[in-house]
């Protein structure tokens, strides 16, 4: 396990838990085969964000880390703006069991992989620091660590 670069003001606080998201209805009852329009439907869907990122860093090309990056940002932000709709005030853990959380961890974990990859390695420290803040077991879980 990585030192923490500061105290984990996350650790503190009630949980947040973001409120169901459509789209992972829509994707288990409409499948991929109609992704796209799912995420034209549901554009503040952290989780359709972060697929489109996973999947553009599988190719680990220039086009795919950069594609990744703007994918997982968008949905990172989405998620942010979500969080705090739902009470979060900047701390407190955001637990990976709840299953509405994983697209935004999914985004933060997402756009620390791509920004590493473009060299942006203070916003990759930043995220990985970030999501081990709000759920050491979503950072175990995304990096393969669990």
């Amino acid at each position: 396990m990585a030192p923490e670069t500061h105290p984990n003001l996350m650790a503190s606080g009630p949980e947040t838990h973001l409120p169901e998201d459509p789209a992972l209805d829509q994707l288990s009852t409409r499948g991929m085969e109609e992704f796209m329009d799912i995420v034209r439907e549901n554009p503040t869907s952290s989780l359709c964000w972060a697929l489109l990122a996973e999947a553009s860093l599988i190719p680990r090309t220039a086009e795919g880390d950069i594609a990744a990056y703007a994918y997982a940002r968008t949905g990172y932000h989405r998620g942010l703006d979500a969080l705090r709709r739902s009470g979060w005030r900047g701390s407190g853990p955001v637990p990976w069991s709840h299953v509405p959380n994983q697209g935004f961890l999914r985004c933060l974990w997402a756009l620390g992989t791509a920004a590493e990859r473009i060299g942006e390695d203070d916003e990759a420290q930043r995220c990985a620091q970030f999501l081990r803040d709000c759920s050491e077991e979503a950072h175990q879980v995304l990096t393969g660590e669990a």
